[in-house]
């Protein structure tokens, strides 16, 4: 069965953007970059909510862009054809390889499961997430910590008062000072 997979850079005290919105903090170094380019190239599918989607849009024409170096068209090329699901009641449409959402989580969830391809689905996008984790979606959280303490904002984990046993997969300090956890929820 196909894993669903919730990868987000992180602040240190839990945050993907700060009190204010912003995230400037994540910005990727080369090996980071090689990292979330990796994730993506074991992903067959990916869900967004309509906040990433519209962040993720850049990616969509990044391939024209001149100034940009060989790991970055890396990932743009690897983005680009991904299949996408869009999570949202505000958007009319969608650009690029993504369709908005049909059904709910679960049952979009389910009829990717049921796909004959043995590639992970990663989910992405704080509300989407946590929504996945209520309805206990998700089989591995992916985080990449930045060594920044932004005192609030959106938190990667969803505020459930529930416990959620996780087993440590894979644990990598990268040179830029990000540390990469791996962790599959214990079933």
């Amino acid at each position: 069965m196909r894993s669903v997979t919730y990868s987000m850079s992180i602040s240190l005290d839990g945050y993907i953007v700060g009190p204010d919105g912003g995230f400037d903090w994540t910005a990727p170094d080369e090996e980071v970059l090689r990292l979330a380019t990796d994730e993506v190239r074991e992903v067959g599918a990916h869900l967004l909510g309509r906040r990433l989607y519209e962040t993720m849009l850049y990616w969509e024409t990044a391939d024209q862009d001149p100034s940009l170096g060989g790991s970055m068209l890396e990932f743009a090329a690897i983005w680009k054809p991904l299949p996408k699901v869009v999570f949202s009641t505000t958007l009319p449409a969608v650009q690029g390889n993504a369709r908005l959402a049909s059904g709910g989580l679960a049952e979009e969830i389910e009829r990717l499961r049921a796909a004959p391809e043995e590639s992970d689905i990663a989910i992405g996008g704080a509300t989407l997430a946590a929504e996945a984790a209520s309805l206990d979606l998700i089989d591995e959280y992916r985080a990449r910590v930045y060594p920044v303490l932004v005192g609030g904002g959106t938190p990667f984990f969803p505020q459930r008062e529930r416990r959620v046993d996780l087993e440590l997969v894979e644990s990598r300090a990268l040179g830029s000072r990000v540390v990469h956890f791996r962790y599959r929820v214990a079933r």
